[in-house]
């Protein structure tokens, strides 16, 4: 994608979306769900996805911040039910527990 990345980001904020886990356990099954760690932006990382941002993403993914959702948090996620919000950026459906307020 060649968008400003503040059109981008307004683009994939407005993309996003609250889910439930029952919705995305088939794109977990299949592995294109992508664990967004709190501490990161959800939009950020989504940007860093669409872009193509090798470095960004594999920093994150060596800091365990971000990579394929393992069966341990969908265990976590399974048990505690947090609210969660999600964006697509195909082929991926990149998924964060929501802050709470």
């Amino acid at each position: 994608m060649t968008q400003e990345p503040s059109t981008l980001y307004a683009k994939l904020l407005g993309e996003t979306s609250t889910i439930e886990w029952q919705v995305l356990q088939p794109f977990f099954a299949k592995g294109d769900l992508l664990w967004v760690d709190p501490a990161l932006d959800l939009i950020e990382a989504a940007m860093a996805v669409t872009q193509d941002e090798a470095e960004k993403i594999r920093a994150w993914m060596d800091s365990g911040l971000f990579g394929k959702m393992t069966t341990e948090q969908a265990l976590d996620v399974l048990e505690h039910a947090p609210q969660l919000w999600a964006v697509v950026v195909s082929p991926w459906v990149l998924v964060q527990k929501r802050a709470e307020k």
